[in-house]
């Protein structure tokens, strides 16, 4: 397979891997195409090469660099911004898991504790309130831990056993 089938495939697939995370298709096949080039890219180059529209790239590449997977490179003399992505995969997994956590988890867990607690309803059985408690506290109890796991995967870095583990894990040149 050619050099440019195979990326123009692999930007395919993190655009539909994008898509089941939650994010565009288009941001997450801007961000599969900074990840793969040699260097950083214009809004031209990258417009020229997704065949998309200028405010589609510059929209995708602001929200990538809110999301801290891709940064601006300025140039002496150019008047064109840059950009370039997190090389290091996986420093880009945990940048994507903290800002997954700061938009799906957090909000849920902000919601379920405030409905644990809830009294009966003139309309609502002693077992329909019963059952709705026992579920919001499981629901509650799993994101609890799917909190801490998280907390655990983005502390890797500092982590030396996790940290060591993830660079033997790592596939060998």
């Amino acid at each position: 397979m050619q050099l440019d089938e195979a990326k123009s495939r692999f930007i395919e697939g993190w655009g539909t891997l994008g898509s089941a995370w939650g994010v565009s298709r288009t941001m997450a096949q801007v961000h599969a195409l900074l990840l793969v080039s040699a260097g950083a890219l214009s809004a031209e180059d990258i417009m020229e090469q997704l065949q998309i529209s200028r405010g589609n790239a510059n929209l995708n590449v602001r929200a990538l660099m809110d999301w801290g997977l891709v940064r601006k490179e300025l140039r002496p003399g150019e008047r064109r911004e840059f950009f370039s992505a997190e090389k290091d995969i996986h420093r880009v997994a945990t940048l994507i898991l903290q800002e997954r956590h700061k938009r799906e988890l957090a909000p849920i867990m902000r919601v379920l504790g405030e409905i644990r607690q809830v009294e009966p309803s003139p309309a609502a059985s002693p077992e329909e309130t019963q059952a709705f408690t026992q579920m919001i506290g499981s629901i509650q109890s799993f994101a609890e831990f799917a909190d801490r796991a998280a907390a655990t995967l983005i502390k890797a870095d500092e982590n030396w056993f996790l940290s060591t583990f993830m660079k033997l894990m790592r596939p060998r040149s």
